[in-house]
């Protein structure tokens, strides 16, 4: 099943699902977000523009930050890969998830230094915005 993004979400630049959910015979569901860059002066601005961007379809969904499993990032500078970690241990305090970090020549803006993507596990039992369900 294919969702699209909550109306606080930035809307997608294209024709794709920001969102793929696949419900689990559990109750649980994985969430296929499309990679996302964030606005800012400077690499650490953008991160954290990106993970407060993941943020709101993640908790549309009844998942947030922390029930990030995998984590898929393209930086236009592997140079600055400390800048970029730095924020990350802001945003995800838990059991690091899964992780791939590659250098890119460019991404589809030219001023995106950063573009993450990330796959999240919604325990079963949890509705949007992270409420138990009823």
């Amino acid at each position: 099943m294919r969702s699209g993004p909550p109306a606080s979400a930035p809307q997608p630049l294209g024709p794709y699902s920001q969102v793929a959910r696949v419900e689990l015979a559990d109750g649980g569901a994985l969430l296929y977000l499309s990679g996302q860059i964030g606005e800012g002066d400077g690499l650490a601005a953008q991160s954290r523009s990106v993970f407060e961007t993941l943020d709101s379809p993640l908790r549309a969904h009844g998942a947030g930050l922390g029930d990030i499993i995998n984590i898929r990032t393209f930086l236009t500078d592997i140079g600055a890969l400390p800048d970029y970690a730095a924020v990350r241990r802001e945003f995800l305090t838990g059991t690091p998830p899964t992780s791939t970090t590659v250098e890119v020549p460019r991404l589809f803006r030219p001023e995106a230094l950063i573009e993450v993507e990330v796959v999240a596990a919604v325990p079963a039992g949890r509705t949007a915005a992270g409420s138990p369900a009823r």
